[in-house]
């Protein structure tokens, strides 16, 4: 779902659930990519040029952030293959180890 901004400094905020990590009978990962892609989607169909994200489900629900970063980084490199209306991707992180770790574990194409 998309609304508007409120005060933030954005126009819009894309809202997602992410999975609670080992409730899902072994779909974690389908459910985590969906969260993304199906966010990615919606700013492009909304003409978004750029979409920032935290690190979904790695937080209170307890989503490996190595095994997150796997995921996440496919999800995005397939999407950019097919589609460039989105020009900027940021990747938001808790601390710096946390950014690290995801930068270790990525696996970024092109």
């Amino acid at each position: 779902m998309i609304t508007t901004a409120g005060d933030l400094p954005s126009r819009y905020v894309i809202h997602t659930v992410g999975p609670i990590y080992g409730l899902n009978n072994g779909r974690d990962a389908d459910l985590l990519a969906d969260c993304y892609r199906n966010c990615l989607e919606l700013a492009a169909k909304t003409n978004l040029s750029s979409i920032s994200f935290p690190s979904i489900s790695t937080g209170a629900f307890g989503y490996p952030k190595h095994e997150a970063a796997t995921v996440v980084s496919e999800t995005i490199s397939a999407f950019l293959e097919r589609d460039s209306r989105i020009t900027e991707i940021r990747l938001v992180f808790f601390s710096e180890p946390d950014a690290g770790k995801f930068l270790k574990h990525s696996r970024f194409t092109g």
